[in-house]
């Protein structure tokens, strides 16, 4: 199977199990019609399709992982809702739409976003076909990805803390956005029962991966079409905020992009049958949004 028809698959797979949450009829339905808003408004959904692919490459098939992978989709949800709040970015804009508390209003959007947190966990716990000690490693990988060493440690960076370094901005990018774009490649891993060094392999993967995107993100933040993009162009400017352009200048994130991609692909090139995750890193590198 070619990569767009293999994408295609799990992205019909990840979109229908996500369909099926949250729907049904409560008296605070209001709060299930939020959380639906934001979960279901599109996005490439990388990190599912990266366990999703790394359960596939571990030998079992892939659909017993789908709790994991949309588990970490909630969680990545979840903070994007929370990201988007006037206390945080205060943006009006998530993938060209309006953002989660300017349709339901702050209180709604807080509380989607702290009930996305804890049903994530439900998932994993509850998921078919896996060991108890299967299930128990990916919630201490995904608890640690999202805690306050990981996406939150982060977000604390990012909102709270002047940073203006490379190895400053690495920190905050890593914790931020990496931590959890490695924990999708981990998940994956548990839910196959992968080795040790294979686990760290593919976090070695995806860690690379999440920096290229970061750092690519950053460059579309300057030079992006806000049509495609999603988002307002220039916001990360004009909030103060020192990104990888501020650093590097674009050639020198074009650069750093193709050798942070390349350090990725060659952790993972020599398992057989790598060639879908070879080809989505490579994509990565050249999107516009």
């Amino acid at each position: 199977m070619n990569y767009d028809a293999q994408y295609k698959e799990y992205l019909t797979a990840i979109e229908g199990y996500l369909d099926g949450l949250f729907t049904a009829d409560k008296p605070y339905g209001r709060l299930y019609e939020s959380i639906r808003y934001s979960l279901l408004a599109g996005g490439k959904r990388i990190r599912p399709v990266l366990t999703l692919e790394f359960a596939r490459l571990g030998g079992i098939d892939w659909h017993l992982a789908l709790p994991f992978a949309c588990a970490l989709e909630l969680v990545h949800n979840y903070s994007l809702i929370h990201d988007d709040l006037p206390c945080m970015d205060n943006d009006d804009l998530r993938r060209g739409k309006p953002t989660n508390h300017k349709v339901y209003g702050e209180t709604l959007a807080v509380l989607a976003g702290d009930a996305l947190q804890p049903e994530a966990f439900r998932l994993m716990a509850e998921a078919p076909g896996l060991s108890a000690e299967t299930k128990l490693e990916a919630v201490r990988v995904l608890s640690h990805a999202c805690g306050a060493d990981g996406m939150v440690g982060g977000q604390v960076l990012d909102t709270l803390c002047r940073v203006n370094t490379r190895e400053g901005l690495q920190e905050l990018n890593r914790l931020k956005t990496g931590v959890m774009i490695s924990a999708a490649a981990d998940l994956g891993c548990v839910a196959a029962g992968m080795s040790g060094e294979q686990r760290a392999q593919a976090r070695q993967y995806a860690d690379n991966l999440g920096l290229a995107f970061q750092i690519r993100d950053d460059m579309l933040d300057v030079m992006g079409d806000e049509a495609v993009f999603g988002k307002p162009i220039g916001s990360d400017r004009e909030e103060g905020k020192i990104t990888y352009v501020d650093l590097l200048g674009l050639d020198g994130c074009e650069a750093e992009v193709e050798a942070t991609t390349k350090r990725g692909c060659d952790a993972i090139a020599p398992w057989q049958g790598s060639e879908f995750l070879l080809e989505l890193a490579r994509r990565m590198v050249a999107r516009d949004k």
